[in-house]
């Protein structure tokens, strides 16, 4: 299961600390390091671009069905991306906001599938109320991203070989799934 993205330092001490069970994918970094004094040979790890570790217990929380990813504004604008949950308009990051559809202040909380992206002036005109009450429309349903998708939504630059193993890990019904299937690759 994929857990998180990390530098190609932290992964050479994986290496080094004999922790990974198996690689997929492809060499990214040949890491040289210091000559052994015994052999007069130089030390090279190969840093795969998929790295499982043996015996993690955070795997298994994560895979939890009560698990949730932290919630932030990047990700949730990427969840719904970047596109105007009421409106349908693809804004920069600068132009959006996180717009509580059950209004804290009325009892609402601050989670996944009560929050969706909005621009700044349907955030503005939807102000204190529900969609309902201020006459607006949803575009889509919110949804709590599995640990996987929020993987992938907290990327930036994904290889291949990483977007083929995450998408292997998303729900079948999953709307990051079809989304990626109907765009372009």
């Amino acid at each position: 299961m994929p857990l998180e993205w990390m530098t190609y330092q932290a992964a050479v001490r994986l290496y080094h600390l004999d922790q990974v069970a198996y690689t997929c994918g492809h060499t990214l970094y040949r890491v040289h390091g210091g000559y052994s004094a015994r052999t007069g040979l130089r030390s090279v790890v190969d840093v795969n671009s998929i790295i499982a570790t043996a015996g993690a217990m955070q795997a298994s929380l994560k895979d939890h069905a009560a698990y949730r990813p932290p919630l932030n504004n990047a990700t949730l604008f990427r969840r719904d991306d970047h596109l105007c949950l009421y409106c349908g308009e693809r804004r920069p990051v600068r132009e959006l906001s996180r717009d509580h559809i059950k209004p804290i202040s009325r009892g609402g909380i601050d989670t996944w599938t009560n929050v969706v992206t909005a621009c700044k002036r349907c955030n503005n005109l939807k102000g204190n109320r529900t969609p309902e009450q201020a006459g607006m429309q949803l575009l889509a349903v919110p949804f709590a991203p599995t640990h996987a998708e929020y993987v992938y939504l907290q990327g930036r630059r994904i290889l291949a070989d990483q977007m083929a193993f995450l998408r292997a890990h998303f729900p079948r019904r999953s709307p990051l799934r079809e989304r990626l299937a109907a765009s372009p690759s």
